[in-house]
């Protein structure tokens, strides 16, 4: 959507006559409903003014389209400064600009990012450049009907070349510079010399318009490379009922028309594939030039597909079909034909931040015409989850959408055993079920006596199995992140045991990132994913008291405690006992719940070790029935009388 769109001349007379930030704020205010706070309005004007000088050359013709603040659409995304025109065979044009006021930067670990006080890792403007580039030829018709040029760059006015080791211009970034050059404070000239090279003659707005005009929908180059990247992955091939829920996904894909809209549940526990089915369906919608996003809550997952579908760890133009829930709120009532909700358990009702409020669940029923929400109510870790089947089919009902729901059954996480995750549940105190022992279930399940020894034979693991998916560590969350800050320091210290949490430079990235099987992850980088074997370690927020597995909700980290537990102290203080019951309640679950999804990462093993002896007793104990022997050191108990000490949940 263009919020200011003139010819260069009349842009210029704007700048002089200081009028230009009133007329993009009111234009703002007129076709979205809203503005933006005094800090952008200041930095319109201080960037603006730097434009002008740029533009103030006789060769970049008066006629020439500007825009400002150019709303893609579908996106919520703004780009600061557009200009439109002819080249010298007629072509149309467009040079687009990123626009920052930094004076300073550091590098960051961070793929495609760096640093800048006082927002810490932000996208390199050069990225952020591209991305706007991509965004609009892969989805914008006349854009790619047309084979309008899409020109990017950054110019970073306030910013001096660092005297010593370069940071914008650094070799780091040198797949997007080429793609999007930077110029900084000393690089008018150079700046000029680029609009120069595109923008011959002015075409009075004409391709701006044309842009404007554009039908939203995948080109065919997407499709085409979403198909080329699906290629040969095994690990992307959909058997029995997957293959039903996704046939059921595209039939009302093709008949929804926005007149009615259509919601599909597919429910599914740890390894049925849910995943599996969103990445094929994303692939197929798009050929089949439907505007389709996969959602998560979670991070994890999202960087995790994306990473596998393009074949490395930096952000690749596909990047922009993986979204978090919360860029759809405000969003137009069916500006997407579908939305693919995976992990669709983890929908909340506000962020950590507090900077979302409202109902992720209901945001995402209006943007799309059909929306597909992969479910498993038994993976909610966070108090404030509001993902239930229960919820989406209420927020169904209030748009009149139509609800099908599909079970996927099968269990391919686990080596196949729907037995294990039974006997987890009774185990864990979740709920009751036949599944007292483990006998007779072809699962890896072992209690180790030391942390140690557990990470050996994960890293074993690692090495041994040749199936792709690898072997993990993870825990619970009941120590400080200490290393974030001080790379050097360990985070979980058991006795000589002593290892880091996950890099924060890998971000969600770190179940595939190097060396990661030497340290450890944690729910909200493992929840969604699966390895081959893993190794979880227990830590003193579940154990055993008076021979009965309790919660201790006081034990885990205060800073996750305030993600995944956030509400719960207040609560528990409460007069009202019913109040402070229920609190106690949903820690419980939640605790409960973590280590599930934890020890069903494993498709063909977990190993487990506890901090509180009496649990991992329990946890022996619980293995076998009288006959069952084992040659397995780990295994030094006889459990003869498994259930005679220990008891779930009351």
């Amino acid at each position: 959507m263009l919020v200011y769109a003139e010819l260069k001349k009349d842009f210029m007379q704007h700048v002089r006559d200081n009028r230009i930030s009133d007329m993009i704020l009111d234009s703002m205010k007129r076709k979205f409903g809203r503005g933006v706070g005094k800090s952008e309005q200041q930095s319109w004007q201080v960037s603006l003014q730097f434009m002008r000088n740029i533009l103030d050359d006789t060769a970049i013709p008066d006629n020439s389209g500007i825009a400002i603040e150019y709303n893609i659409p579908q996106t919520g995304r703004r780009i600061d400064f557009i200009i439109s025109g002819y080249d010298e065979n007629r072509s149309g044009n467009v040079i687009i600009i990123e626009l920052k006021q930094w004076d300073e930067a550091k590098l960051s670990r961070l793929n495609d990012h760096v640093q800048v006080a006082p927002y810490g890792d932000v996208q390199h403007p050069s990225y952020q450049a591209w991305s706007y580039k991509t965004l609009m030829e892969d989805y914008n018709t006349i854009i790619q009907q047309e084979q309008i040029g899409l020109y990017p760059c950054a110019y970073l006015h306030n910013y001096k070349e660092d005297e010593n080791v370069p940071v914008i211009r650094n070799s780091f970034y040198e797949k997007y510079l080429r793609e999007a050059p930077a110029f900084l404070k000393n690089d008018s000239e150079k700046l000029r010399s680029f609009i120069k090279r595109f923008i011959k003659h002015g075409d009075k707005k004409e391709v701006l318009y044309k842009i404007d005009a554009g039908k939203i929908r995948p080109s065919k180059n997407l499709a085409n490379c979403l198909a080329s990247l699906m290629a040969g992955k095994r690990e992307f091939v959909l058997i029995e009922e997957q293959k039903t829920v996704y046939e059921t996904a595209l039939a009302l894909a093709d008949t929804v028309t926005g007149k009615k809209k259509r919601v599909l549940i597919v429910r599914g526990g740890p390894g049925t594939g849910k995943s599996v089915v969103a990445i094929n369906l994303i692939v197929e919608l798009t050929k089949r030039e439907k505007m389709v996003h996969y959602v998560t809550s979670n991070a994890a997952p999202r960087a995790i597909y994306e990473a596998r579908l393009s074949g490395e760890m930096r952000k690749t133009r596909i990047s922009n079909m993986f979204k978090g829930a919360t860029v759809y709120q405000g969003l137009e009532e069916n500006a997407m034909d579908v939305l693919i909700v995976d992990e669709a358990h983890r929908l909340s009702a506000r962020n950590l931040l507090n900077t979302y409020k409202g109902n992720q669940v209901k945001d995402l029923i209006n943007a799309a015409k059909l929306t597909v929400f992969f479910l498993d109510e038994a993976q909610k870790v966070l108090i404030e989850d509001i993902g239930s089947e229960e919820e989406i089919v209420k927020q169904s009902k209030a748009f009149g959408a139509e609800v099908t729901v599909k079970d996927l059954p099968s269990q391919f996480r686990c080596n196949g055993s729907d037995g294990y995750l039974a006997w987890l549940d009774t185990t864990l105190g979740i709920r009751e079920t036949a599944n007292m022992t483990l006998e007779g279930i072809d699962y890896d399940f072992r209690i180790i006596d030391s942390p140690a020894e557990l990470h050996r034979l994960i890293r074993e693991k690692n090495v041994s199995v040749n199936s792709g998916s690898g072997s993990r560590m993870v825990a619970g969350y009941c120590w400080p992140w200490a290393s974030k800050k001080n790379p050097i320091a360990t985070d979980i210290n058991i006795g000589d045991y002593q290892v880091r949490w996950n890099k924060s430079s890998d971000g969600s990235l770190w179940a595939i990132a190097e060396d990661s099987i030497e340290e450890i992850g944690c729910i909200h980088t493992c929840q969604g994913l699966e390895f081959d074997y893993v190794g979880v370690i227990i830590g003193e927020d579940l154990i055993i008291k008076d021979g009965v597995i309790v919660t201790q909700p006081e034990a885990r980290d205060k800073v996750d405690a305030n993600k995944t537990l956030r509400g719960y102290k207040t609560m528990i203080k409460d007069k009202d006992p019913s109040v402070v019951e229920k609190a106690k309640l949903m820690a419980d679950e939640v605790i409960r719940n973590t280590y599930k999804v934890l020890m069903t990462r494993g498709q063909k093993g977990c190993y487990v070790y506890c901090c509180n002896r009496e649990l991992a007793e329990y946890l022996k104990s619980r293995i076998s029935g009288p006959r069952y022997s084992c040659n397995e050191k780990s295994y030094s108990m006889a459990a003869e009388e498994p259930n005679k000490k220990y008891k779930g949940r009351e």
